[in-house]
């Protein structure tokens, strides 16, 4: 291991590359992940208000009634994991192929469309793919083959999966969110990121940072602005870089936040009502803290001071 880690040193664009081959391979696992983890996630609601309903309404309904308040809310095999079924065509079934399911070149390969029935296969595919091997390439050139590397490398993954899961569903699942909490506490046991004491306030405080905000609209508005899982994600950027980087993003957040939904109500593609998720902004913004965030703290106070 010591002589493959001092070999990626003396050649840093081998290890970029093969970084983004790698994180480009996982970013086809996190496609399966976006996809069907929110699937898994209602039929485990519906799992828990059947048997609600079965324990204390069933005798006061019907039974056209009760079969359609328990029926299937999708269409997809009763057996349905993030590793079973296998992948495949959602209309004609087909399974696909292993060289098929290569990263980006697959879905080019197959000119965007299934190889059997011929319906098209959304571009996002390749996109989540690229883009996961893209960030993880930068995080190899930034941070070199060492702990901080593989440690960033994971928490991008999992961001990944939390802002497109966001983007689709407005939703920041705790099975993803909660874990990186904890692990980013652990992380910092030895100083990684930075000091425990500062990730621990950092927790705390990314946490309370929104939920803060949250109340203060909710008692002004009567409206409720942003989710718990917003919440949940601001502690897990505390819990990673510390207390020091949350104002830079937050800011960060807000701003790329406000010029997307301005653009976004101007073109007409939103209306001033529909809300949006306020995640993949976070996320964003934390990502770059985590690559950039000292640099950017370093020229704001040079500027300010």
């Amino acid at each position: 291991m010591s002589e493959f880690l001092q070999l990626m040193s003396q050649h840093p664009w081998l290890f970029i590359t093969l970084s983004f081959i790698f994180a480009a391979t996982i970013g086809s696992f996190l496609n399966v992940v976006i996809h069907r983890m929110p699937v898994m996630m209602k039929r485990e609601w519906q799992q828990e208000c059947n048997a609600y309903i079965e324990e204390y309404h069933a005798s006061s309904l019907d039974k056209s009634a009760l079969k359609k308040l328990t029926a299937p809310i999708d269409n997809y095999p009763e057996r349905y994991n993030l590793i079973a079924p296998g992948s495949a065509c959602p209309k004609c079934g087909n399974k696909i192929k292993p060289w098929q399911n290569i990263p980006v070149l697959g879905w080019i390969m197959l000119k965007g469309q299934c190889a059997n029935c011929k319906t098209s296969i959304s571009a996002r595919y390749p996109v989540v793919e690229a883009l996961t091997g893209l960030l993880v390439a930068v995080l190899a050139w930034h941070f070199g083959p060492n702990i901080q590397f593989a440690l960033a490398a994971l928490l991008t993954f999992i961001l990944i999966a939390l802002t497109f899961i966001d983007l689709d569903e407005m939703l920041l699942p705790d099975q993803l969110t909660l874990p990186l909490v904890w692990l980013g506490l652990l992380v910092n046991l030895p100083g990684t990121f930075t000091d425990l004491q500062s990730a621990i306030i950092g927790a705390v405080a990314g946490y309370l940072s929104l939920w803060s905000v949250f109340w203060l609209f909710k008692l002004l508005t009567g409206k409720e602005g942003m989710g718990y899982g917003d919440f949940k994600l601001m502690a897990v950027f505390g819990a990673w870089l510390g207390w020091q980087f949350l104002p830079v993003i937050i800011l960060l957040s807000s701003l790329v936040g406000a010029i997307v939904g301005i653009a976004m109500i101007l073109a007409k593609r939103l209306s001033r009502e529909k809300p949006i998720p306020f995640g993949p902004y976070i996320a964003a913004a934390g990502w770059i803290a985590l690559v950039y965030g000292q640099q950017i703290i370093d020229w704001y106070l040079g500027n300010m001071l």
